[in-house]
């Protein structure tokens, strides 16, 4: 679907006739969720998949190093849907188009987010990443229909009561003691020592805790988005009790921060329930925004067209945010879509059970919707960095974090106004995940303050 009309009510989505499911888990060897040995997975993979058997794999260095291209390349050769391989060769639908993911995001009832009707559960490994990333919680972010309506809205109602400028003035404190730390060194690495910690401190300051708590707070849920296993447990639980202590207590004696927000909310929040979905928008936002201010320090530290305005005005930031939200979305791809039904999307032949991932980053650049180079403003607001349809980030929570990656920005420029790479752009590395488009490390140098 390379020629579609935007007018068009939806993409060419219909239903076709089921194909049989897969073979019970006991057939393969693994067992339940075991994946069994590379051979007999690869070898169920082109019995149950062919039209994933030899398709791009979304992980490896040369995907990391430039997924644009193989996003060109998915869409030269199947269109608007394709099929590919995630971390450990396992199968799901990428979709490129931007009508398409618009479709899919917005049809629940067809694109379910329930992973227990997945099809190829059994061929990702016990320990594959996919697990925890797939795994279905009681939250705003894995639920459908009316449940996901009760979290959505307290989850909206709870972050669209913040104060903005309240918000940028907590950033600003927050940024200058990060700042203070290196400033004199000359030297700094501006994702561990500046990127990745506003967010989670700003998000802090949001739940009101005494000061007491508010530290190990904000390093336990870096710890948790960092870490897994038995670790990640102690901290889950460690973290689980100060949101039950703290829910109970705003019950009684609520204050205007967020955590009394989703406690005392009409919809009537379990401990869990409120625990659950704090701690979830909590880490997405922190992870989401944390790679929306390293990629946004990138830009404007290797593009000419920033370059020349570094030192200058707040508009080379404002376009360097929405540039990258445009061209280098933090969140590229989303995960954890599965088809209720066989239908046909695009020219793919999507099964019952199918994983369908939503690249936010291949939608944002079809040819139909990108703005060319002479666009004004107003072309370059409709990209999906925050997502479509019910699971979107909640508009409140956006404007959050654009006042977050705003303020980290422009605070650091002001205070380090000759900062530079202190490598070649081309040496800069990122994360292996196809979820998060992150820097490794970005290493500056500036003159000591």
């Amino acid at each position: 679907m390379t020629d579609v009309n935007l007018d068009a009510p939806t993409p060419a989505v219909s239903p076709v006739p089921a194909v049989p499911g897969p073979v019970p888990a006991g057939d393969l060897p693994g067992g339940r969720g075991g994946g069994g040995e590379p051979a007999a997975r690869a070898a169920e993979l082109a019995r149950r998949y062919p039209a994933h058997e030899g398709a791009d794999r979304l992980y490896g260095d040369e995907f990391h190093r430039d997924p644009r291209r193989t996003y060109q390349r998915l869409r030269s050769r199947y269109g608007a849907v394709a099929p590919v391989l995630l971390d450990d060769d396992v199968p799901a639908w990428l979709v490129l188009g931007y009508r398409e993911l618009h479709y899919v995001a917005g049809q629940p009832d067809l694109f379910s987010r329930d992973f227990r009707i997945w099809n190829a559960w059994d061929l990702a490994p016990a320990d594959s990443p996919l697990h925890p990333r797939l795994a279905w919680t009681s939250t705003v972010i894995s639920t459908d229909g009316a449940e996901h309506a009760r979290y959505s809205t307290a989850v909206d109602d709870a972050v669209g009561a913040v104060d903005p400028f309240e918000l940028a003035a907590r950033c600003e404190r927050i940024a200058d003691r990060l700042i203070n730390v290196f400033a004199g060194d000359g030297t700094a690495d501006l994702i561990s020592q500046y990127a990745t910690q506003i967010p989670t401190a700003a998000g802090t300051t949001l739940l009101a805790l005494p000061p007491a708590e508010a530290g190990p707070f904000s390093d336990d849920m870096n710890t948790l988005l960092a870490q897994g296993g038995t670790a990640a447990r102690e901290v889950e639980a460690r973290l689980r009790e100060t949101v039950r202590a703290h829910a109970v207590a705003r019950r009684v004696d609520p204050g205007a921060d967020t955590l009394s927000q989703l406690a005392t909310h009409p919809v009537a929040l379990s401990d869990d329930e409120v625990f659950e979905n704090l701690v979830m928008v909590f880490l997405m936002a922190q992870a989401k925004t944390a790679a929306w201010i390293g990629n946004t320090l990138r830009l404007m530290l290797t593009d000419p067209r920033f370059a020349v305005t570094l030192a200058g005005g707040r508009r080379s930031v404002a376009q360097a945010l929405n540039d990258v939200l445009w061209e280098d979305p933090p969140s590229p791809n989303v995960l954890g879509r599965w088809a209720t039904r066989a239908v046909q999307l695009g020219k793919a032949h999507v099964r019952r059970g199918d994983l369908v991932v939503l690249s936010v980053a291949a939608a944002n650049t079809d040819p139909v919707v990108h703005p060319g180079p002479g666009a004004g403003a107003g072309a370059r607001q409709a990209h999906l960095a925050f997502g479509s349809g019910a699971h979107r980030c909640p508009y409140p929570a956006q404007d959050i974090a654009e006042v977050v990656a705003r303020t980290a920005v422009e605070v650091l420029l002001d205070r380090l106004p000759d900062v530079a790479l202190a490598l070649p752009a081309d040496q800069l590395a990122w994360q292996s995940t196809v979820l998060l488009r992150h820097l490794t490390a970005l290493p500056v140098v500036f003159t000591p303050a």
